[in-house]
């Protein structure tokens, strides 16, 4: 199963939610089973480390940030991934722009699996300066996206 997370610029929310997400895996001893990947939908910051508000959260959190390189999303992501999980409303119109008809189905927002928070969006830390506020938005959303990948493996 392969997931991607995209945001704007792939410097500040994707690649911390890639990191989290990819402790979570190692952690449910799913890396065999699951992969994780970030992108951004503007090449803007196209080989760059993450926002260093963005290290300075993983390194408190003890997350590791060194392969974390901005790249922007690309063809070949909606081919390979299985999940497209979008931070907020102008990436997903982005994204889904871009998709071709038959990847629309893979697309989705990072609340998606909060009934009660769908439809609600993770701010850009890079306008807001609230890196923390962007953590715990993630500590809510992803093990709801946990729970939901190992329920897929099950089935």
């Amino acid at each position: 199963m392969n997931v991607l997370f995209v945001c704007l610029g792939n410097i500040c929310r994707s690649p911390m939610a890639q990191a989290m997400f990819e402790k979570m895996v190692t952690d449910e001893d799913l890396t065999n089973q699951i992969t994780i990947d970030s992108a951004g939908t503007s090449a803007e910051e196209e080989g760059n480390p993450p926002h260093p508000g963005t290290r300075k959260i993983l390194a408190k959190y003890h997350l590791q940030s060194d392969n974390l390189i901005s790249r922007p999303l690309n063809s070949h992501d909606f081919d390979n991934a299985d999940y497209i999980i979008c931070m907020d409303d102008m990436n997903m119109a982005d994204v889904k722009r871009r998709a071709p008809a038959d990847s629309h189905a893979k697309i989705y927002a990072i609340f998606d699996m909060i009934p009660a928070k769908k439809g609600q969006a993770i701010p850009d830390p890079w306008y807001t300066h609230r890196f923390q506020e962007t953590y715990n938005s993630l500590v809510e959303a992803l093990p709801a996206w946990l729970a939901f990948f190992k329920q897929k493996l099950a089935d």
